[in-house]
């Protein structure tokens, strides 16, 4: 399997907090490239070295690094997004800076080749029983009785490809009704909630901390026919911005999904509550083996009951009401 190295630019005090994050999007086996402690290193063990490499210490020399390395296939792919929308969420918290400027390098491949390198790895997929998410750039094969999303990836996560999307689209063919409203937290790409539209939601809300997000979720509405008055993307913090709860507040939603991170989840039980009508069904994945517990307890704690939970490879999705 080939591998991309993805570089994250961050700070000595951003070590903690950045590899934290991709360490809840399921990426382990971390490499650090911090100038503090390599200085530090050399200094406490300077009696043992005759002669350190000039190259190694200009490499070493600037930022701090933290680097991963994700498949190079539209799983793969599915995660660096997901990275960048983390990594966008972070700096937006990161009022001081502490964390330095957070830029993402993926070793070769530039972002003005992001849509090309896409087709080389995502194609028409069949997810669940009754929808097929095919990539803008693919003719169809012929006549389907699927309901079809049509999509542009671009730098956002949501595709299909992910398990944690998929999870999430199968909940959503079975509690999605006709005429319910919908609410997507963390929207990515837009996929769950375009998703809803098609399958008969009169009316469906999408919320992303990532700006860029906005752009891509409105570029796929439009792709699927979907009208800009059933569907309304926002930015910002769900948690924490006032006018963004206000937006979301006036109305109440039947169907709530949130296709994050386990702590993201579990500080979002209790505002997602606020929002739901009686009896309405909390879709939530993005949860790393290991952790579908503690989310469990978490949303029993302010007022859910579990309905349903289903694991694909070292995922989880919790279906709740």
């Amino acid at each position: 399997m080939d591998w991309f190295k993805v570089t994250i630019y961050t700070s000595t005090e951003g070590i903690e907090p950045v590899s934290g994050r991709l360490m809840q999007l399921g990426i382990t086996g971390l490499e650090i490239e911090d100038e503090n402690e390599f200085n530090e290193f050399l200094d406490e063990t300077k009696e043992f070295w005759d002669y350190v490499d000039d190259e190694l210490v200009e490499r070493m020399h600037g930022e701090t690094r933290v680097i991963a390395y994700v498949s190079e296939d539209a799983s793969g792919r599915e995660l660096l997004s997901a990275i960048r929308g983390s990594m966008a969420e972070l700096a937006g918290m990161d009022e001081e800076k502490r964390f330095g400027r957070l830029y993402i390098e993926a070793e070769g491949t530039k972002t003005e080749d992001w849509a090309n390198a896409w087709k080389k790895y995502f194609h028409t997929m069949e997810i669940g029983q009754r929808l097929l998410v095919r990539p803008y750039w693919e003719d169809p094969e012929g006549e389907t009785d699927r309901i079809v999303f049509k999509v542009n990836p671009g730098m956002s996560f949501g595709t299909g490809s992910h398990e944690t999307t998929r999870l999430c689209l199968e909940a959503l063919e079975k509690y999605v009704t006709p005429g319910c409203r919908m609410l997507d937290l963390g929207c990515g790409s837009g996929i769950l909630s375009v998703v809803s539209l098609l399958l008969g939601a009169e009316e469906a809300v999408a919320v992303d901390i990532d700006p860029n997000c906005v752009d891509t979720a409105y570029e796929n509405s439009d792709m699927n026919g979907v009208p800009r008055e059933k569907y309304h993307v926002i930015a910002g913090n769900v948690v924490t911005d006032q006018e963004v709860r206000d937006f979301i507040s006036r109305n109440k939603y039947e169907v709530v999904a949130a296709n994050i991170v386990a702590d993201v989840i579990i500080g979002l039980a209790p505002k997602a509550r606020e929002y739901m009508k009686e009896g309405g069904v909390f879709i939530t994945s993005g949860i790393i083996d290991g952790r579908q517990d503690e989310v469990c307890a978490a949303l029993e704690e302010n007022g859910f009951t579990v309905e349903s939970m289903d694991r694909r490879k070292d995922w989880w999705s919790i279906v709740c009401r």
